[in-house]
């Protein structure tokens, strides 16, 4: 897709502040410092649009992006970050499971995983609550430039078994790699979104 427009459009604390205008939203959902914020820079071909952190843990609202006046983006929170109070986490979560349970919007939502490291207990939840809730969602293996590409094939494979009846595509914010692949994905929940 041709990214022409891309615009934040704001942060959102609580239900009463999320966005009241239908478009399909695709939601990044992920661990904190797997790299959400960078992954939404380079498939938007921006930089510095979401905002990256060296402290995970600092995105504490649900960030929303309009692309090209059609599609929203929505920034999640990342989650098992354990230097942030234990009552802040559990706030994040509260946030983001009655995002995932009552947002009307969705049209997918974009799980993030580690392609370096086997997927988290954490991880394996979210997963399990995204099936089990009949949610549409993909997973997207990040820093895939970091590996070897036999070391980065077999880490996938482990992450389609961990995770199954998932698809999982292989991404590097850094050379771009993926970026196609996920677009397609993207433009497919966009268009079988009922109007």
């Amino acid at each position: 897709m041709r990214v022409a427009r891309a615009e934040f459009i704001k942060s959102a604390f609580e239900r009463s502040h999320w966005p009241h205008d239908k478009r399909p939203e695709i939601a990044f959902l992920g661990r904190s410092n797997v790299g959400k914020s960078s992954l939404i820079n380079s498939l938007l071909g921006r930089k510095g649009l979401a905002r990256t952190s060296n402290t995970p843990g600092r995105t504490q609202s649900i960030n929303f992006f309009l692309i090209n006046e059609s599609i929203t983006f929505a920034d999640l929170p990342g989650y098992g970050y354990a230097k942030v109070p234990k009552t802040m986490r559990q706030e994040w979560g509260k946030m983001a499971e009655q995002y995932l349970s009552e947002r009307e919007e969705l049209a997918l939502g974009i799980q993030l995983v580690d392609s370096r490291h086997e997927p988290t207990k954490l991880d394996k939840q979210l997963h399990e609550w995204l099936r089990f809730n009949g949610k549409p969602s993909i997973i997207v293996a990040t820093k895939a430039d970091k590996l070897s590409s036999n070391q980065l094939r077999k880490n996938i494979s482990a992450i389609e078994n961990d995770l199954s009846g998932t698809p999982v595509i292989a991404y590097s914010s850094v050379t771009g790699n993926g970026r196609d692949l996920l677009w397609r994905a993207i433009n497919s929940a966009v268009a079988e979104f009922p109007k």
